[in-house]
């Protein structure tokens, strides 16, 4: 049975409440009443949000042979935003309320007549660009006019040449690279969905003119294998062909890979065949030759490019609502995170029966060591009842915790509690180390 607006809402926020209560995800500014658009990630946030983006790098650059990685500065060069299109044309429709002064995206109402808010009048519609400008060096002047960049793209397309002068790759290759991206969004919402900061995984993948179809589909499969990798619900997303009037000025082509969230069915992902726009346009301004030879067929041209483009909030947020769910165990109702081992935070987490035996205590710290030595994230806990202890982990989505008790110390077992099913099972110590490494697929 679907859920009701009510209920979607109500899940939004526990998914947020608990963001912040397990230290997730905290409201920037919060001590100073925060800044609207920009958010905070804590310990376990930090943790997450670091193993999507290594599952991302593994997937499209390590186990490829094609793929070169980039860091690319935030600031750039201003002409190299006049020649993408942006300084004239990154901009989003503005209505202003005459009444309360608030100020909406025109695309985003069903009613210019009346304001959301207050019911006032609505003004009429404005471009507002959503660059953030800035100035570079100490004197503010039209020739020191830079910008903080909505996108990572452009970086990988300055840098062509340097790839070619550089490596010499064969077509087809591409480039990848992950880092923040600004928009001065007129009306940020949805936590971490629309943000004003955010982090950006994207690839230029550079190819002959005739094979761009085929390069297109492969990206397609790899995007859905990504969604597998890092846990999202499959059966919550869909693809959306954008028609070509709605296609931005750079494409040909473009799937929207939309995921429903509690707040409505958003895109997630795109993947655009972005022709040889970009290249044309960047060696138009600068001058300098940005196409390629084919050693083989003796000939030049400028390729064509493929940018699957993911960001890493969305996806940090189609992760959470995927894994948050609500039921009883043991006769007690309970929230926990079904992440996949892959990107869940803390992968195991240790604790001894009764703190006040130093014995359990020791060891329990003893066990905790070898295995972080081992999985890296994996955290030690003796507060509170071994209840209470089995919750906390619960909410954060750790997989397994074990407990040692009597009996690792008699009979040298500890005990292996599963978080989705609460199944506990007797393990010999002995065999603790590969028993997590198989069950959590390391």
């Amino acid at each position: 049975m679907a859920k009701t607006k009510k209920e979607e809402n109500q899940v939004m926020e526990n998914i947020i409440s608990l963001a912040k209560r397990r230290g997730f995800i905290f409201q920037g500014s919060e001590i100073y009443g925060g800044l609207a658009g920009t958010w905070d990630y804590g310990p376990l946030g930090v943790a997450l949000k670091n193993n999507v983006k290594n599952l991302w790098w593994k997937r499209f650059v390590l186990d490829r042979d094609d793929m070169y990685g980039m860091d690319a500065a935030i600031l750039m060069n201003q002409n190299a935003w006049k020649a993408s299109g942006h300084v004239a044309g990154f901009s989003d429709p503005l209505i202003e309320c005459t009444k309360c002064k608030k100020r909406f995206r025109a695309d985003h109402l069903d009613d210019h007549s009346k304001c959301p808010e207050c019911g006032g009048k609505l003004g009429e519609p404005r471009q507002f660009n959503m660059m953030f400008k800035t100035y570079v060096g100490a004197i503010e002047s039209d020739d020191s006019i830079s910008y903080l960049r909505p996108e990572t793209a452009q970086g990988m397309f300055v840098n062509f040449k340097n790839i070619l002068d550089t490596f010499h790759p064969k077509l087809p290759f591409g480039m990848a690279q992950i880092g923040k991206a600004f928009r001065n969004e007129i009306a940020p919402r949805d936590f971490i969905f629309r943000v004003r900061e955010f982090e950006q995984m994207e690839i230029e993948y550079f190819v002959a003119p005739h094979a761009w179809k085929e390069t297109f589909e492969h990206f397609v499969k790899e995007v859905h294998a990504f969604i597998a990798d890092v846990g999202i619900d499959a059966k919550k997303v869909s693809e959306h062909e954008i028609a070509p009037g709605d296609l931005a000025h750079y494409s040909k082509r473009t799937i929207d890979f939309e995921f429903e969230y509690p707040f409505g069915t958003k895109e997630l992902y795109g993947l655009a065949y972005r022709t040889d726009f970009d290249l044309k346009a960047h060696s138009g301004v600068s001058k300098v030759d940005l196409s390629y030879y084919d050693e083989d067929k003796k000939e030049r041209f400028v390729p064509h490019v493929i940018e699957p483009s993911f960001g890493v909030d969305r996806t940090v947020l189609a992760v959470l609502t995927s894994a948050y769910a609500e039921d009883e165990l043991g006769g007690e109702k309970r929230v926990y995170l079904r992440l996949s081992p892959k990107v869940a935070p803390v992968k195991v987490s240790v604790f001894p029966l009764l703190k006040n035996k130093p014995e359990l205590v020791a060891k329990a710290q003893e066990i905790w060591k070898v295995l972080k030595s081992e999985f890296g994230s994996v955290m030690y806990d003796e507060a509170g009842s071994i209840g209470k202890r089995y919750r906390r982990q619960d909410e954060i989505g750790t997989p397994y915790c074990v407990t040692i008790d009597f009996d690792t110390i008699e009979k040298g077992t500890v005990t292996v509690r599963d978080r989705d099913t609460g199944a506990q099972e007797a393990i010999k110590l002995d065999d603790l180390v590969s028993y997590l490494a198989q069950k959590l697929g390391s």
